[in-house]
């Protein structure tokens, strides 16, 4: 599913008006009635029931006056509260204004902070609210009256549409900008806006509409849009039958180095997910005072007894065992418990430059970059890189807050400077591809706040690129099936409790509901004609 910048989305409304000539009033009215069509259905019909209209004096207040002409000619009762004069309205948000006017629909000016106060009463019986005061435009800090205007609506803690976007919400970064508008429903207008599909932007938007108000595909196209939201059928489309005459041989062959001395348990979840999914054959390299409890504990697996050195970790004398064990692989892990000794770092820089096959780095692996991500730059294969928020502050030189504060945009910068694949984990985790292209995951669910399950989504990518799916393919793949597991079992189990062996334990159902087309559809999202 696409989504769409502020700007992207304002060139795709300027092009449907020159280039196709329709008019802007069409497109308003368009909105306006899908927004209508979308409040009634969210909120029962609204027999009896008073709306009220917090409208700005821009197009986002145009399509909320075009809503309240349509509630108007429902018998529903509502009361337009205009944020300044009428006077300071223009264009077609004026024509559908002037249009409430002939109408009787009862329009208030609130001008300033005196006003508010003095309609606040009568406000506050309102039962349900619109918000249209704000649209993609606002990239400023909402301050003074507007604020005011805002925390009222909020405090009043009655449902809210929002139109087109919560006011107050970066529309590409999902972050709020001050204050935001908290809705219940957002009727958003052909294409969702990325930061409505980002925390907290998500909280905010409640569950999101998409209204199709008629943008020629033909514009879309030319739009280059690059961020996307994962969806069941894309992940589906993604899988691939396994030819019937398959065997261990033709599945893939993952080799994962990981685990150190207090960190076999990384080791061993990584290379069991990886099995769960579907890899043919793994082999676990691990420090070799690690080997009889691993042996033991994971039947399937091969491990391989790795050169260490003092402390239980890997020696550098380790590093040409690790290439003769990379003969006939078709998959490398890097980093699941590796720790952080010097000899460890060196057999692992000295890996990146010359892995002969798709790698993907996680845990140490990408903390012993720090300082060094311009190694990435050298690597001869596709690399997969599976940071949480963190390690991407040490792989950055920024702040975790920083990077929260524009998951996306680090991620596709990040991703296109090193020509990686970047998976930004976290809530709403990002897949950041070299070409520039993003994909938001919506799956997954705070049962995934545990240790080990990270290793768990490693191997599931790691073991999806050994069975021959390119890289970009298995990222978001393993990231969405990975998510959409913890939320199966949230179903079944509860929100907390569940190991992370117990994840890997769920992969082989998630992948046949993959494979039958049964994924759930995704909740809090939806098309509307």
């Amino acid at each position: 599913m696409e989504l769409v910048s502020a700007w992207q989305m304002q060139q795709m409304d300027k092009k449907t008006i020159r280039d196709f000539g329709i008019p802007g009033m069409v497109l308003m009215e368009s909105a306006g009635r899908g927004a209508t069509r979308i409040l009634l259905e969210a909120f029962g019909g609204l027999s009896g029931r008073l709306v009220g209209i917090m409208a700005g004096r821009g197009n986002n207040g145009g399509d909320g006056f075009v809503m309240a002409r349509y509630l108007a000619c429902h018998q529903i009762p509502v009361v337009v509260y205009l944020l300044g004069d009428m006077t300071a309205v223009q264009g077609d948000a004026r024509t559908n204004l002037e249009i409430l006017s002939r109408m009787d629909v009862p329009i208030i000016e609130i001008r300033d902070q005196k006003d508010l106060l003095k309609h606040k009463s009568a406000m506050t019986h309102r039962d349900i609210w619109v918000d249209a005061i704000f649209g993609t435009g606002l990239n400023a800090e909402v301050t003074g009256f507007y604020r005011l205007v805002i925390e009222f609506i909020n405090k009043l803690e009655k449902p809210v549409l929002s139109v087109d976007i919560p006011s107050g919400l970066h529309p590409d970064t999902g972050q709020a900008l001050g204050v935001c508008i908290k809705a219940h429903v957002t009727a958003t207008f052909a294409y969702a806006k990325t930061g409505m599909l980002l925390y907290p932007g998500a909280d905010y938007a409640g569950r999101i509409e998409i209204v199709d108000i008629g943008i020629p595909p033909h514009i879309v196209r030319e739009a280059l849009i690059f961020n996307h939201l994962s969806t069941p059928d894309m992940i589906h489309d993604l899988y691939r039958i396994r030819p019937s005459d398959s065997h261990k041989g033709t599945a893939g062959h993952l080799l994962v180095v990981a685990g150190s001395r207090g960190k076999s348990g990384a080791a061993a979840l990584c290379a069991e997910a990886a099995m769960r999914i579907g890899a043919g054959l793994v082999t676990l390299g691990i420090p070799e005072s690690l080997d009889p409890v691993l042996e033991t504990l994971l039947k399937e697996v091969m491990t391989l007894p790795l050169s260490e050195s003092r402390g239980g970790v890997l020696a550098k004398s380790s590093l040409e065992e690790i290439r003769r064990a990379l003969t006939g692989k078709q998959g490398l892990v890097l980093g699941p418990g590796l720790g952080l000794d010097s000899q460890t770092v060196a057999v692992v820089h000295a890996l990146l430059r010359e892995c002969p096959v798709p790698v993907v780095l996680d845990a140490d692996a990408l903390n012993s970059m720090e300082g060094h991500t311009g190694r990435l730059k050298d690597m001869a294969t596709d690399s997969v890189l599976t940071p949480h928020p963190r390690e991407m502050a040490r792989l950055t030189g920024k702040t975790v807050e920083e990077i929260q504060k524009d998951r996306l945009g680090i991620a596709q910068a990040f991703a296109e400077k090193f020509k990686v694949h970047l998976v930004l984990k976290g809530a709403r985790t990002v897949v950041a591809h070299p070409d520039g292209s993003a994909y938001i995951n919506p799956t997954g669910n705070p049962l995934l706040a545990s240790g080990g399950t990270g290793d768990v989504l490693t191997g599931m990518i790691a073991g999806l690129i050994c069975q021959g799916y390119e890289a970009a393919h298995a990222a978001r793949m393993g990231v969405y099936l990975h998510g959409a597991v913890a939320d199966m079992l949230a179903k079944e189990r509860g929100p907390v409790g569940v190991l992370a062996s117990e994840l890997a334990v769920g992969i082989p159902r998630i992948m046949a509901m993959t494979a039958a087309c049964l994924l759930p559809p995704l909740p809090f999202i939806a098309h509307r004609l």
